[in-house]
C-alpha cells in the first residue's frame, strides 16, 4: 500500500499492481478498494493497476466537508502518481463518479463503466432527492447503523430478510464504519438520472452491463451508451450486479488494448 495526497491535504491510498499501461479503479457506494481487489489481480497481468481507497473509506483520510470536486482532486493525485494520461474503470456509483470526473477534464484515455445504476423515468423506484441528508442526519444522530439498513432497503431494494441477515454478518461493522460515505455516492449520484455532463466525456468508453441484471439497469445502461458519444456497449453473460472479477476481466482487457 502507498499514499498520496490530494489538493486538500487529505491522504488517499492505494495499491500498486503489475506492469504495462495504467488503469485506475473506482469503486462504488458501502465498499472500500477491497472490492475491486480480484479485478485489480486480474487487470494487473497487463497492466499496472492504481486501486485506490476513495476518501473516508479503507486506509485513506477524510476531511469535514464534501464535495465532488474533492473526488476529483483524489483521482489526480492518483493519476499523477501514475506518471500522466490512464485508463480509468468504476463500478456501480463509481462508475458514476468516473463519468463525472472524465466529463471535467481528467486526463482519462479510455473509459469503463460497470452498470452505473442511472434510472430511467418509469422503470423503478428512484431514492429521495435528499437521500444524501438522510445519510448525514443518521451518522450525526449515532446511528450507523441505520444509514447502512437505509442504503440496503430502501436505496438498493434488498429484501428485508436480507438486511436483517446482513446485520448479524461479521462484516456487518465494516458496513457501519464506512457509513458517513453513502452520503457521498449519493452526492454524486444526485436524483439518478443520467447527467448532462455525459455529452461531455469525449474519450473512447465502454458501458458494461450484466445479462442477468435486472432490465431496469439494463435500459439505463443503455442511455448511458446512448449519451455519450464516443461509447459502444457490452454485456458480460450471466452476470448482475455484484460482477465475477474473472467474467468481467477478459472483456476489460479486451477493451483497454
Amino acid at each position: 500500500m502507498e499514499k498520496v495526497t490530494s489538493a486538500d491535504g487529505t491522504a488517499i491510498a492505494y495499491d500498486r499492481l503489475g506492469e504495462g499501461p495504467a488503469v485506475v479503479l473506482v469503486c462504488g457506494g458501502s465498499v472500500d478498494r477491497m472490492s475491486n481487489a480480484p479485478l485489480a489481480a486480474l487487470l494487473a497481468q497487463n497492466h499496472t493497476v492504481y486501486n485506490y481507497d476513495r476518501r473516508g473509506r479503507g486506509d485513506s483520510g477524510d476531511a469535514p466537508a464534501y464535495a465532488i470536486e474533492r473526488e476529483f482532486e483524489d483521482l489526480d493525485a492518483i493519476f499523477a502518481a501514475a506518471g500522466g494520461p490512464a485508463h480509468l474503470y468504476g463500478t456501480s456509483s463509481g462508475a458514476a463518479l468516473a463519468l463525472l470526473a472524465t466529463a471535467a477534464g481528467r486526463p482519462v484515455t479510455k473509459l469503463a463503466l460497470w452498470e452505473p445504476p442511472y434510472i430511467l423515468e418509469g422503470t423503478r423506484k428512484r431514492p429521495p432527492a435528499d437521500t444524501a441528508s438522510i445519510y448525514r442526519a443518521f451518522v450525526a444522530e449515532g446511528r450507523r447503523d441505520k444509514a447502512a439498513e437505509y442504503f440496503m432497503a430502501e436505496v438498493v431494494g434488498l429484501p428485508a430478510e436480507f438486511v436483517a441477515m446482513a446485520k448479524e454478518s461479521p462484516w456487518w461493522p465494516a458496513q457501519e464504519a464506512i457509513a458517513h460515505t453513502l452520503a457521498y455516492d449519493a452526492t454524486v449520484m444526485g436524483d439518478y438520472s443520467i447527467p448532462a455532463a455525459a455529452s461531455s466525456v469525449a474519450v473512447p468508453t465502454r458501458v458494461f452491463t450484466g445479462g442477468a441484471s435486472e432490465e431496469w439497469m439494463k435500459q439505463g445502461n443503455q442511455a448511458v451508451v446512448d449519451a455519450i458519444p464516443s461509447a459502444t456497449a457490452c454485456v458480460v453473460p450471466d452476470q448482475q450486479h455484484n460482477v465475477d472479477a474473472a467474467a468481467l476481466a477478459p472483456a476489460l482487457k479486451e477493451f483497454f488494448a
